[in-house]
């Protein structure tokens, strides 16, 4: 009976949106070995029973959770974006940073999105959010080549989503800037960001 008393009165939304929240809280500090179901529950102060009024597996959570994931990293990219102002290759730029500066904020979730392990729990909505920010980042490499032709423009959406993603990950896994200072290590960021969009726009048969 004490117990019962004990768990927070969510209502239907909110224990939902609670468990979301102690999901990723629990996940960026334990990883996905420690990434229970129990735990969650515990964390939003709830039955262990409580997460399958919501989710029917911890995959199910994990999934909801790799989605918005995918949602804040398009937001971000978007953001920073719109912060460069300036041309399409400034706008490029930016977006890398807010991609970086995604991974850098939310690594164990960065690498939950991206890793093999997604594929057994992804959901229609996680396919989704995934290709909304691989769109965005299409996008944005194309309008810097508007003029070239369908496969220069295919091959620059590889390798730039190669040089962003490959850089911040070599960051994470300690490979690249381990003894930077912050400030350098977003310097060397910048650097990388601006010598790849460069590339892109030579190959695409411009200038700068």
């Amino acid at each position: 009976m004490a117990r019962a008393k004990a768990e927070k009165p969510y209502h239907h939304g909110e224990l939902r949106e609670a468990l979301v929240a102690a999901g990723r809280k629990l996940l960026e500090e334990k990883g996905l070995r420690g990434f229970t179901l129990r735990e969650c529950a515990r964390r939003a102060q709830v039955s262990h029973a409580a997460p399958a009024h919501h989710f029917a597996s911890i995959d199910d959570l994990l999934a909801e959770i790799a989605t918005r994931g995918y949602h804040d990293l398009t937001a971000a990219m978007t953001a920073e974006a719109r912060r460069s102002g300036g041309d399409a290759a400034a706008r490029l730029v930016g977006q890398g940073v807010g991609y970086m500066a995604f991974a850098a904020a939310n690594p164990v979730l960065f690498q939950l999105m991206f890793s093999r392990e997604a594929n057994h729990f992804e959901t229609p909505a996680l396919a989704a959010a995934a290709k909304s920010a691989y769109h965005l980042h299409r996008e944005a490499v194309e309008a810097v080549i508007p003029q070239a032709s369908g496969d220069v423009k295919e091959r620059m959406v590889d390798f730039a989503w190669a040089a962003v993603h490959g850089f911040i990950t070599l960051v994470l896994e300690g490979q690249l800037g381990e003894r930077d200072s912050p400030r350098a290590l977003k310097a060397r960021g910048l650097a990388a960001l601006s010598a790849m969009v460069e590339a892109v726009v030579r190959a695409g048969g411009g200038g700068r």
